[in-house]
């Protein structure tokens, strides 16, 4: 796979502190059942699975999925046996994200300039060949039991990593919905600890706050939350940091807290360059996605201005819209897309805005704790 598939944005001078970074290289979860969870990207979503990995190609403890879209690669990674690291992860967080790997060119760097500014090492630098030459991996810790996995590609041709083949999906017919590339991904964190893990990308990954909210930009009469956006030099890799803030009930950071029994990836947002045929698509394959009131739809063009899309589509698909002084964005927000209330997706469409949806927290909000009250969480 060629190392432009993974691009985003342009290249541009990073920090002093700062290593390049070309983009997400992958996500891997740990779930409990990889080969349903893959049927539910690619039926759900409309990714193709393109590469495995078990006790057929020589891996005894776990078998995993590749499915891409795009610029979009996620590993759905679960145990085959009931104990040891991946079974235990599982156990007590449910189906979630444990790995974010990003695309380096030198990843023994990449380990050693972070390991030395303060970061909790994971795996030292450890080559891995294939048919396909070369891949250099390194592993550092971040919030809760979450890690980044350096990937240096540089002498690798071959499908995915080594010890992958090739899925062969036989005549199943699978439908893109045109996601294109990794936008952003959320971690929740404890109450009070936001500002440690922004100052831990700030000081080990040289990254800088490009966004930030207070508990008055983003709450309800009922439940709050603190966040800041990290982000490296090339834009490639935006993390939203959130913890929860005091309200009269439980904040959805909370909620999310209390069920992952840590902090961990609250959400992955996966941009799309038409939104409305991407969220039709997605609801036809039975996705679900939080409902937004009618009544966001009454002033909404003299909240954002004048846009191309028609309001009655996006008021059917329960589009959300916000502009900032660069342009305007579109998003919407699925149910958690499992049975615990943690991980859920994010489609976001951007039309030259760099933010995250500030002026549609309060709807944003409003819907997840209709949520929250249904299951007796708020």
């Amino acid at each position: 796979m060629a190392q432009q598939d993974t691009l985003t944005a342009p290249e541009s001078t990073t920090s002093e502190l700062e290593f390049p970074i070309h983009g997400t290289d992958y996500v891997e979860f740990y779930v409990g059942n990889a080969k349903q969870a893959m049927h539910y990207f690619c039926s759900g979503f409309g990714f193709e699975p393109v590469a495995f990995r078990g006790p057929e190609t020589g891996r005894r403890d776990a078998a995993s999925y590749v499915v891409k879209q795009d610029k979009i690669r996620v590993v759905l990674t679960a145990p085959i046996q009931p104990d040891g690291e991946i079974a235990d992860h599982v156990y007590r967080h449910g189906d979630g994200v444990k790995d974010i790997a990003l695309w380096v060119d030198d990843a023994a760097g990449a380990f050693e300039q972070t390991v030395q500014r303060g970061a909790r090492p994971v795996q030292e630098p450890t080559e891995e060949y294939g048919d396909g030459g070369k891949i250099l991996k390194a592993s550092v810790g971040t919030y809760g039991e979450t890690v980044h996995t350096f990937v240096q590609r540089d002498e690798y041709s071959g499908l995915f990593l080594p010890g992958f083949e090739k899925y062969d999906k036989h005549d199943w017919e699978i439908n893109t919905s045109g996601l294109q590339f990794v936008d952003h991904i959320v971690g929740n964190v404890e109450d009070q600890k936001m500002e440690e893990w922004v100052e831990y990308y700030e000081s080990i990954f040289g990254f800088h706050v490009m966004q930030q909210f207070d508990d008055k930009d983003i709450s309800t009469k009922y439940s709050a939350l603190r966040s800041k956006v990290v982000s490296n030099t090339n834009g490639r890799i935006k993390f939203p940091i959130n913890e929860p803030a005091k309200g009269l009930k439980r904040s959805q950071i909370q909620e999310y807290i209390d069920y992952y029994k840590s902090a961990g990836v609250q959400h992955m947002a996966l941009h799309t360059k038409d939104i409305i045929t991407t969220v039709d698509r997605l609801r036809r394959n039975g996705i679900e996605f939080l409902e937004v009131p009618d009544n966001y739809y009454d002033d909404l063009l003299d909240r954002v201005g004048d846009i191309d899309e028609n309001i009655k589509i996006l008021r059917d698909l329960r589009i959300l819209v916000d502009r900032d002084d660069k342009g305007y964005l579109l998003q919407l927000f699925t149910k958690p897309i499992e049975d615990r209330p943690t991980l859920f997706i994010e489609i976001i469409q951007r039309k030259g805005s760099e933010s995250f949806g500030k002026g549609n927290f309060k709807a944003l909000f409003e819907a997840i704790e209709y949520e929250q009250e249904k299951r007796g969480n708020l």
